[in-house]
């Protein structure tokens, strides 16, 4: 039995370690709380054709907000970020070809095993979000990196709310 958990446990490491090897060496592009655009310190996100908010493929416009934010340990879509999920449902209807990684984050508070379940179930609400929508499945991956990748360093609950958080990465 602890033989198994530690298999996987080990699988989920050596998958964290791929996709960290694979990923982009970009930083964030952070929406305001309130769901409005915005960056943050000059960081910007590699969106792999531009930047956000460009005219991608023959369709709709890709939203030019990429983040939504979570409250303490809850995976449920805020209200004032449905609209942004609407306009990436939009854009991804629009444009069949194009692919997400939805990027699921937690602040640094509990386990490393516990945050990395919380980012996954925080893309995967945001998921189901998009397929009720009418995005294919076939269109996301999901990918998440719990506390590893914090937004903001420290320890205020300002830093925690900004790490809390899911990434439309395209």
């Amino acid at each position: 039995m602890q033989i198994k958990t530690y298999a996987k446990t080990l699988a989920v490491a050596l998958s964290l370690a791929v996709v960290a090897g694979c990923s982009s060496s970009g930083g964030t592009q952070e929406g305001d709380m309130d769901g409005t655009s915005g960056s943050t310190s000059g960081q910007g996100m590699t969106t792999g054709q531009g930047t956000s908010g460009s005219q991608m493929g023959a369709g709709e416009q890709m939203p030019s907000v990429d983040t939504i934010y979570f409250a303490f340990d809850s995976e449920e879509i805020r209200p004032e970020f449905e609209s942004v999920l609407r306009g990436h449902a939009q854009y991804m209807m629009a444009n069949p070809d194009t692919n997400v990684t939805l990027q699921g984050y937690a602040d640094e508070r509990g386990t490393r095993e516990y945050n990395l379940g919380l980012g996954e179930r925080r893309a995967q609400a945001v998921e189901r979000y998009l397929t009720v929508q009418g995005v294919s499945p076939s269109q996301i991956q999901i990918v998440s990196y719990g506390e590893e990748r914090p937004a903001v360093q420290g320890h205020t609950e300002e830093a925690y709310a900004k790490n809390r958080r899911v990434v439309f990465s395209y």
